[in-house]
């Protein structure tokens, strides 16, 4: 798939395009469908599939200072929607000047883009003030499919309720909608090494948002990459809890603000047990298996190493719970 950073200075010469256009955060099963209808539309029609994304997403721009949590980062959207064939991501900023283009200058956009069909949900409005719709779209000289939402027990899947179920710990409920086990990916960084004072070492994981989905502290199975490539923890180091995924590291994980030492920034930091290794520039991906309570404030260091020492213990014997 080629990711495509739109610049309107410099539009790029594509193919005849079937797009699907918004935000696709956590690309969950209700997107999934969109994004099948959109490859099965785009196969019959003589197309290629593509998707227009924003970055940063709209309440993102709106709300910088309170922004809503994040389930996917660009990395880890483009991920999951090159599994569904689409060949094309096209990545619009989103700023003062494109969130005021008319419903007439996207679809001169469109047009530009070399779009002929789009894909597009029940509820879908664009242009400023949202006056765009399937018939402004078809005035203008598109095909269009809507898709109707996609439905669970009665209840639209949507990236909110996804964001409702991690905010809770509730990982079953977020795995039916996302179809899929939720994590994060992101790069191993220098973070100021509490941990190890602790007795803790922990790998600082760059969490590529402003805001994560979920916070608390996790079990969870811990792969490593580097350069998109998978690679053996023996690699890396000695020792280590083995994951319930093949190939993974059983991890205890902090997800969160650490209020007991100050912090004011999300932080996501695993602790692998037993581990002894390298990982700086490393990417892990942190698929969260098993929520074990929210974050709790400790008043000063030996109650901190008090409460780690109990929640590492508790997500050991639950994993070993697992077989």
């Amino acid at each position: 798939m080629q990711i495509i950073f739109l610049d309107s200075h410099h539009l790029p010469t594509l193919p005849p395009l079937a797009l699907t256009i918004g935000n696709y955060d956590g690309v969950h099963l209700g997107h999934q469908a969109l994004l099948s209808a959109l490859a099965d539309d785009a196969k019959a029609m003589g197309l290629l599939p593509a998707v227009m994304v924003f970055e940063p997403q709209p309440r993102e721009y709106f709300s910088p200072d309170n922004p809503p949590a994040r389930l996917t980062n660009l990395t880890e959207k483009a991920e999951q929607i090159t599994q569904l064939g689409v060949q094309y991501l096209i990545v619009a900023s989103f700023d003062d000047a494109f969130r005021s283009l008319s419903a007439a200058a996207f679809v001169d956009l469109l047009h530009s883009l070399n779009v002929s069909h789009l894909v597009l949900g029940d509820d879908f409005r664009f242009g400023q003030d949202r006056v765009g719709d399937k018939a402004f779209l078809q005035a203008a000289g598109f095909s269009v499919d809507n898709l109707p939402s996609i439905t669970q027990n009665g209840v639209r899947i949507s990236s909110s309720l996804v964001r409702q179920a991690l905010a809770v710990g509730d990982l079953n409920a977020a795995k039916s909608m996302l179809g899929r086990s939720y994590g994060i990916t992101g790069v191993v960084e220098h973070g100021d090494k509490i941990g190890r004072t602790l007795d803790f070492p922990t790998a600082n994981v760059s969490l590529g948002r402003l805001k994560p989905a979920l916070h608390g502290i996790f079990a969870a199975d811990v792969i490593a990459y580097q350069n998109g490539v998978r690679l053996d923890w023996a690699s890396l180091g000695q020792g280590g809890v083995m994951g319930l995924k093949q190939g993974s590291l059983f991890g205890a994980v902090s997800i969160g603000l650490r209020p007991s030492v100050g912090g004011k920034q999300w932080r996501l930091e695993v602790h692998l047990p037993d581990f002894n290794g390298e990982l700086y520039g490393v990417t892990l991906w942190v698929v969260f298996t098993h929520f074990l309570h929210g974050e709790r404030h400790y008043d000063g260091v030996d109650a901190l190493k008090a409460g780690i020492t109990n929640d590492v213990v508790a997500l050991l014997a639950w994993r070993d719970d697992q077989g």
